[in-house]
């Protein structure tokens, strides 16, 4: 997976792969593939929420901190 893909280009990648399982005849290797990239995509996506969920808890930890600093 290219270092430099980013959430929303997976995601539109994720809806092509979507729409060509779905709507088209393609050979069951091709589907096996497709199903594949979708999977590797998937990990991609959810990764990098898990790090932005992150990012944004301690954050949100951070200014509760502050919030509780200033009502002392």
């Amino acid at each position: 997976m290219s270092e430099k893909l980013t959430y929303e280009q997976a995601i539109e990648r994720l809806s092509q792969i979507n729409q060509q399982l779905s709507s088209q005849i393609i050979s069951l290797d091709e589907a096996s593939k497709l199903f594949e990239e979708g999977e590797m995509l998937l990990k991609f996506c959810y990764d990098k929420l898990k790090v932005v969920k992150g990012k944004m808890l301690t954050i949100k930890n951070s200014l509760d901190g502050l919030k509780l600093e200033e009502e002392l």
